[in-house]
């Protein structure tokens, strides 16, 4: 099975504002318009079985709307994931409703939801989140909404994890997107249940991935794509070419999320 861990649809009350604004901010024209079917139809294309459906609740007041939604989606093509907002006064209440709906996890995005990955006020987020069992998938490295401020850095993210080692942590975009050299000399290999997922990696240098990829261990990665913004085509072709054996490819594009999410 081919599991896309990283993509992003919308509900169709909102998905064309919410492209046209993302589009605006990054400047990327999008694979779709951020609606469910077209992700369907697209991850059909491109040979992907499944798509792990990440919300974010950029506001404390989206939690339960967002979260309501992404279940009914859950199913055939879509693993979907639930969010927290951490200023949310009843995060852990909803944490614990996300697990009883049967989310199969939580995704953070410490730009929109305005935070660093090591700030002292996320520890009983992150001590919530383990105790639940759920994996969490970060934003990690650069984001248009605020290029001047990195919210996830490696060196930040290493901080967290000291902390936090018994959390399931992902941290998006090969572990922080546009800085992975700095992943390589700084994150690559940590101990712990650490893994980096491939969304948004076309721009990455294959030989640069490679040694991620190497360093941190085949068995940790996680094939994603961040579609609409990304192809899952391009970086499975990207993944193939690999200089890396068949069956850490294998893993790579779906044994590991198969074994990350129990399923």
């Amino acid at each position: 099975m081919i599991i896309d861990f990283h993509v992003h649809a919308f509900n169709p009350k909102v998905a064309e504002k919410a492209i046209e604004k993302l589009q605006g901010l990054c400047g990327i024209v999008p694979f779709t318009r951020g609606l469910t079917e077209e992700t369907v139809k697209r991850l059909d294309e491109w040979g992907v079985d499944k798509g792990v459906l990440l919300p974010i609740a950029t506001k404390p007041s989206q939690q339960t709307i967002i979260n309501d939604w992404s279940k009914e989606q859950d199913g055939e093509k879509f693993i979907s994931f639930g969010s927290i907002h951490p200023d949310a006064e009843d995060y852990e209440e909803e944490l614990e409703r996300i697990k009883t709906m049967g989310l199969h996890g939580i995704k953070l995005h410490p730009d929109y939801q305005d935070f660093f990955i090591d700030d002292e006020k996320m520890d009983p987020v992150y001590d919530a989140i383990e105790r639940s069992g759920l994996p969490v998938v970060f934003h990690a490295g650069y984001d248009s909404l605020s290029p001047d401020t990195i919210h996830c850095t490696p060196e930040r993210t290493l901080k967290m994890i000291k902390k936090h080692p018994n959390l399931k942590t992902v941290l998006a975009h090969l572990g922080a997107n546009c800085m992975w050299q700095e992943v390589l000399d700084k994150l690559a290999g940590v101990d712990g249940e650490v893994y980096f997922d491939t969304a948004f990696t076309s721009e990455c240098p294959d030989e640069l991935m490679q040694m991620v990829i190497e360093k941190h261990g085949a068995d940790r990665i996680l094939f994603a794509s961040d579609c609409p913004w990304d192809s899952s085509y391009l970086i499975k072709e990207k993944i193939l070419r690999m200089g890396i054996s068949e069956s850490d490819k294998e893993k790579i594009l779906g044994k590991n999320a198969e074994r990350l999410l129990g399923l």
